[in-house]
């Protein structure tokens, strides 16, 4: 018997409001991400792209159609129980950082598992861990003021990993970043998708970095306009090209 997808959309539509001020931002949309993957999702504004990200990290339910995780139906959840769902499966990492200023690093990853009630000792080991494994060992008690944009998107992304989520969302993860740190990032999703099998799920409008991906997905009008695989990440051929060098 085969194993079921991660993740299924089967039909999802959203619609937002109601009689002639309704809008559907989702028309029938049908998605299968496996285990493991690296998803980009591109479309232009209106597209669709972030109410589908939306619903895909259990912020935001369809208004129709069914959304399945590891052959659970999520549409049928309770919000406690999608909720406790996001906190022990998904990871999330924004644009706009979202770290509390006058916190430090360590403090600020150690935030999700201050939620779940996880006692002191075993918070710092795991925030230092997560923040050791983004290249930020020694930086644990720097508060945002004091680390640069690239260091504060890592800092996120040891919040968003820190509970060892089986997804990793990532909305526009690189688009406060000049274009060195940017690659530094996605770098560094590309290395926690392959080395720590975490499936990746990135919006961005960028295509220098969909293309680190392995899976492309672009949204137009509400709908899946194409779904292509990516056979030679960015990620990749740097690696391929360092090998050859060396």
């Amino acid at each position: 018997m085969s194993t079921p997808a991660l993740i299924e959309l089967q039909a999802v539509t959203k619609i937002y409001g109601q009689g002639s001020t309704a809008f559907q931002a989702l028309h029938g949309v049908d998605l299968t991400i496996q285990v493991g993957e690296f998803v980009a999702i591109m479309g232009p504004s209106g597209s669709g792209k972030s109410t589908a990200m939306n619903t895909l990290g259990l912020l935001d339910t369809p208004s129709s159609g069914a959304y399945l995780f590891n052959g659970i139906h999520v549409e049928r959840l309770s919000r406690d129980q999608r909720a406790l769902l996001r906190r022990r499966f998904l990871g999330f990492v924004f644009q706009g950082f979202n770290l509390l200023a006058r916190t430090s690093a360590q403090e600020n990853v150690e935030l999700p598992l201050l939620y779940r009630g996880e006692p002191a000792k075993k918070r710092h080991v795991a925030a230092q861990k997560a923040l050791a494994s983004v290249g930020l060992a020694g930086w644990e008690h720097h508060t945002p003021a004091e680390l640069s944009g690239g260091q504060q998107q890592r800092v996120a992304i040891a919040r968003a990993i820190v509970t060892e989520p089986a997804v990793l969302l990532a909305d526009e993860p690189t688009g406060n970043l000049d274009t060195h740190r940017s690659l530094e990032i996605m770098e560094l999703l590309w290395k926690l998708n392959v080395d720590h099998g975490i499936t990746v799920l990135m919006v961005t409008h960028e295509a220098d970095m969909a293309a680190y991906a392995k899976r492309i997905v672009h949204f137009v009008d509400g709908v899946v306009d194409s779904d292509t695989l990516n056979p030679h990440p960015t990620a990749l051929l740097q690696h391929a090209t360092a090998l050859e060098a060396a």
